[in-house]
């Protein structure tokens, strides 16, 4: 067995053949130190994130004078005391960011988001004309190439039960093309891992060739023209997975150290598991996903308003609606504001989970953690009926991201004033740290521009 994820990926880059994750971990020419990839996890939740669940209990009466009013700050992590609910953090607070004060007016506000989140534009409900770019997971997926490129898995349903197998996804991999993503534990184990442990459909790739005809017929039933033909290609042919599974196999020798553990309830799409114990079973296979190599950026949609909340610790009795906690519905005499700090206590489990669980294997002379981000981050905004006008996120940043963000609450100037960012703003910023020199990515905010503010580029002071 290897004894670091080095030799790993070496072993498995030599078992298959120069294989194209290779080149980001190659030694450079130039000064003989290693290069790794750059990863990226999205953690996208529903029901917005108030600012207010953000701010530090122990800020000085100035810092909360500060932060109620909106004004631009930067406070240091190790001086307070975090959040109730992001208490899972504590021991990782020096890799942890709070930043608020960006917007995200330009995407889909109210209850859902869509890909618009993840692009910065106005999609409309659900469309697949209104995708206007790709998201920005598969443009930094781009930047950091491996076997699948961009891992999409979701935890949603129908408010009574999840969705499972393989189906439409929220990301994009270019204008007018939606990605497909994993929608239960057991076949995402099952497509992400089936080199190992069932090589037979490496060849078949039923259950993807499955939903490429579903959306195949949609697209022959309810479109005509130019619509039919610029969505032809929306999703990868089956002959370029068969292609990536191949090359895939190729690993299964390494692979097979970093395999999962699922649990036999998630077979047959799991509706009898509990949501934590599907947020569980989905964070280990991001995990291995992620350790193995196959691929080096995730997004996580880790609920959406339709998600089936079943078996919360205190409410096991409960079916719960997001959207009913949305409009202040408690369940078995709890109020709906301690539900849904119980929700988002754990969705932090699970990503201090992520983040240890990197920290643990070794790569160069530090940890996969070291050049890793993940963000959690509300689909929809600062509320349940949102209005764009803030976007909090979560980061999680190894000692070797590019971005001056570790250890830091960091409130930028509020919307529509000087100095103001947008998600656009932020997925600039991301994007140039990182090889991609693009001016701005993402749509403008149209009361910043009818202000005539400045609001296109990176933010310059999370850049060191």
């Amino acid at each position: 067995m290897a004894t670091n994820r080095r030799e790993f990926l070496q072993t498995a880059a030599v078992g298959a053949g120069a294989m194209t994750l290779t080149p980001t971990h190659c030694l450079t020419a130039a000064s003989g130190e290693q290069s790794f990839p750059r990863r990226f996890v999205f953690i996208r939740k529903s029901n917005g994130v108030r600012p207010n669940e953000l701010a530090l209990p122990t800020f000085s009466e100035t810092e909360k004078q500060q932060d109620s009013k909106k004004q631009a700050m930067a406070v240091d992590l190790h001086h307070h005391q975090l959040p109730v609910w992001m208490e899972s953090l504590e021991s990782h607070k020096s890799d942890l960011c709070i930043l608020q004060g960006l917007s995200c007016k330009m995407s889909e506000n109210g209850h859902w988001s869509y890909s618009s989140v993840m692009g910065a534009y106005k999609s409309g409900r659900n469309s697949l004309s209104g995708i206007k770019r790709a998201t920005i997971d598969f443009e930094l997926a781009n930047l950091s190439p491996s076997p699948f490129g961009h891992v999409e898995l979701s935890l949603t349903g129908n408010y009574s039960s999840f969705r499972k197998g393989i189906v439409a996804g929220y990301s994009a991999s270019g204008p007018h093309q939606r990605n497909y993503c994993y929608a239960d534990p057991q076949t995402a184990y099952d497509e992400l891992f089936k080199s190992v442990t069932n090589p037979g459909a490496v060849e078949s790739d039923n259950a993807m060739l499955k939903f490429l005809q579903r959306e195949e017929a949609f697209k022959a039933g309810s479109l005509r023209g130019y619509e039919k033909l610029k969505l032809s290609n929306h999703v990868g042919s089956i002959e370029s997975i068969q292609r990536r599974n191949t090359k895939v196999a190729k690993m299964s020798g390494a692979i097979a150290q970093h395999l999962p553990k699922i649990d036999p309830i998630h077979t047959n799409g799991g509706q009898n598991a509990t949501t934590p114990e599907k947020q569980e079973a989905m964070t280990e296979i991001l995990i291995s996903a992620l350790v193995t190599g196959l691929t080096n950026v995730v997004t996580y949609t880790i609920d959406e308003l339709s998600t089936p909340i079943k078996g919360l610790p205190g409410n096991e009795g409960d079916h719960i609606s997001l959207h009913e906690l949305g409009h202040n519905g408690g369940y078995s005499g709890i109020s709906a504001e301690k539900i849904r700090e119980k929700v988002r206590v754990g969705h932090m489990q699970q990503v201090a989970k992520i983040v240890q669980r990197l920290k643990e294997v070794p790569e160069g002379n530090g940890t996969m953690f070291d050049h890793t981000m993940v963000m959690y981050f509300p689909e929809n905004g600062e509320g349940h009926h949102s209005h764009g006008t803030e976007a909090p996120f979560v980061i999680m940043a190894g000692n070797q991201c590019k971005l001056q963000l570790a250890g830091q609450y960091i409130r930028l100037p509020y919307h529509a004033t000087e100095g103001h960012k947008t998600i656009g703003n932020w997925y600039t910023t991301l994007l140039n740290a990182h090889g991609n020199p693009i001016q701005h990515y993402g749509d403008l905010d149209l009361e910043m521009s009818r202000k005539k503010l400045d609001q296109s580029g990176a933010i310059q002071q999370l850049t060191g």
